[in-house]
């Protein structure tokens, strides 16, 4: 069986390591332990009878309690089935574009949507240290950016680096598209987090996609939506499929986005859990976590990391995420997920036991 590029293939790992999927320790899908909400399982039960009707076409319900989340009205908002259908559509729009900017290393299903319509990819290195983009070559002198579009994630994947709000907003004024993944925005509070949401009425360029699956441990009921001009998603409705998301996701959404007691006890929880993680990667010789906002860990591996994650799996039933998909990163870089503090220890004692045989070999 095949490994994916992306992270959480259980049926890859089980099989490598000889064991049940439920067997193995998964720091490779970048999914809160926390979830998914009680309050998330009673509203998926409470429809199960719908499930002989089909959904909503519009999703008015699913619309409206995302537009009191966000203090928007329904028409600037659509739900899709994960942010990996929602990418297509953009995709396809930003391939009429002279070409798309993409901030490196890239989550890789950015360069399949792109694909899929033979949009022009440009690349920029972010600094690894720094988590800043080279401001110097972007935009290049050569590119005229406004027949050009952007896309990235904030905050950045897989480096964990959180772009301010200010490092950004310049980036409207130049590009005809910008297009902004905030898949992992919600682990932040709402003091601390840098969403350009509030300002998608101001730039009719302006694109936020955002995903409900990870913060909320969701990510089998697939649910992503965008936010734009109203213009905008009505022509993307207009290219795909009727009915994206199911009648259970939509569900569980509604009462994902008014569980705050979860949210809180999850913004709560994280900072300490992640501090954790980093001090116990770094007490290890010959890996280097880079600090984080959110709730994974891209570190720094002095052996090659697809060795390293193939042994963990056969030896301990650990999966962490290999990083050559990208290929800025390869062989000496691998993530792992924020979990619980005995999952942490016991990654931790992998690790140290693994890397030790690695020298004496």
């Amino acid at each position: 069986m095949p490994q994916q590029a992306h992270g959480g293939n259980l049926a890859w790992a089980a099989a490598l390591a000889g064991c049940s999927p439920d067997a193995i320790v998964d720091f490779s899908a970048s999914i809160s332990p926390l979830g998914p909400p009680n309050s998330v399982i009673a509203a998926i039960v409470s429809q199960l009878h719908n499930l002989r009707n089909y959904p909503d076409p519009e999703y008015i319900d699913l619309r409206l309690a995302l537009s009191h989340f966000h203090q928007l009205l329904p028409a600037w908002i659509l739900p899709g089935n994960g942010s990996a259908e929602l990418l297509t559509l953009v995709g396809r729009e930003l391939a009429q574009l002279g070409g798309t900017v993409l901030l490196t290393p890239a989550f890789g299903d950015y360069y399949r949507s792109l694909a899929v319509d033979n949009a022009r990819v440009l690349e920029f290195p972010v600094d690894l240290g720094t988590g800043k983009p080279n401001i110097s070559l972007f935009p290049d002198s050569r590119l005229d950016t406004s027949k050009f579009g952007l896309l990235l994630n904030n905050p950045h994947n897989p480096t964990g680096k959180l772009f301010s709000r200010a490092s950004v907003l310049p980036y409207l004024q130049k590009f005809a598209l910008v297009v902004i993944d905030e898949a992992f925005m919600d682990f932040l509070p709402p003091e601390e987090e840098q969403s350009l949401i509030g300002l998608v009425q101001e730039y009719e360029n302006l694109v936020i996609l955002r995903s409900l699956t990870k913060f909320y441990s969701l990510p089998g009921l697939r649910l992503g939506y965008a936010i734009a001009h109203p213009d905008r998603l009505a022509k993307w409705k207009s290219w795909r499929d009727p009915w994206p998301v199911n009648t259970l996701a939509a569900a569980a959404a509604i009462a994902a986005l008014q569980d705050t007691e979860f949210q809180t006890r999850s913004w709560k929880w994280l900072p300490a859990a992640r501090k954790e993680l980093f001090q116990c990667i770094s007490s290890i010789p010959g890996l280097t976590p880079l600090e984080g906002s959110v709730n994974y860990l891209l570190v720094e591996s002095q052996q090659s990391t697809s060795r390293l994650q193939r042994i963990l799996l056969q030896e301990h039933q650990i999966l962490i995420r290999d990083c050559l998909s990208f290929k800025e990163l390869g062989d000496r870089y691998f993530r792992v997920a924020v979990r619980t503090e005995s999952d942490h220890q016991r990654l931790l004692t992998a690790l140290s036991s693994v890397l030790v045989n690695y020298e004496t070999t």
